[in-house]
């Protein structure tokens, strides 16, 4: 069958440079988007600033571990553009740009429905009435109906909430990255 995981080794060459631009990033999304959580959902501070690290930084090493995946299955073009890239910011090709602006629009939608579901899980698994058990039955229907149309105008909240604060981050990204390309 297709074997991804036989012949891995340690690459002789460390991407330096894309490390750091990674940690870089890392340091401009989180305060921007814990500053989005706290304005816009009305956690406290140090809350937004847990979810924006946690979510940030989960879904960063998916990232990098679908990457680590998908790269041994490239065609040894894209490897080829992909190391010119990576190591010396040039494309070989004029195709490549086209190619790398479909994949930003994938990596954006992507890390968008990565960071929504990666925040749900936290707010769920962090919030107080995960382990009790709430008694329904003495409740009227309209205030069950209540209940129920909070959590869906809080998950659409998380919703929307994270898609502004990843378009932010992502914004101010390609802004330091239009600025280093000067």
């Amino acid at each position: 069958m297709f074997d991804l995981f036989g012949n891995w080794t340690l690459p002789s060459v460390f991407p330096l440079g894309a490390i750091l631009f990674n940690f870089l990033f890392l340091l401009i999304a989180i305060p921007i988007e814990a500053y989005v959580f706290y304005k816009r959902i009305k956690f406290d501070r140090k809350t937004s600033i847990f979810y924006a690290i946690s979510v940030n930084l989960f879904s960063s090493a998916i990232g990098w571990f679908l990457f680590f995946v998908l790269e041994p299955i490239l065609p040894i073009y894209f490897k080829a553009e992909l190391i010119g890239f990576v190591f010396f910011n040039i494309f070989q090709s004029t195709n490549t740009q086209s190619l790398l602006i479909v994949t930003a629009f994938i990596v954006f939608f992507t890390t968008i429905i990565m960071k929504i579901f990666l925040l749900q899980i936290f707010v769920f698994l962090l919030s107080e009435n995960v382990g009790k058990k709430q008694d329904t039955s003495e409740l009227p229907q309209r205030i069950q109906w209540r209940f129920a149309s909070r959590a869906r105008f809080q998950s659409t909240n998380l919703v929307t909430t994270t898609l502004i604060a990843n378009s932010l981050s992502y914004s101010a990204i390609t802004f330091i990255l239009l600025i280093r390309n000067r």
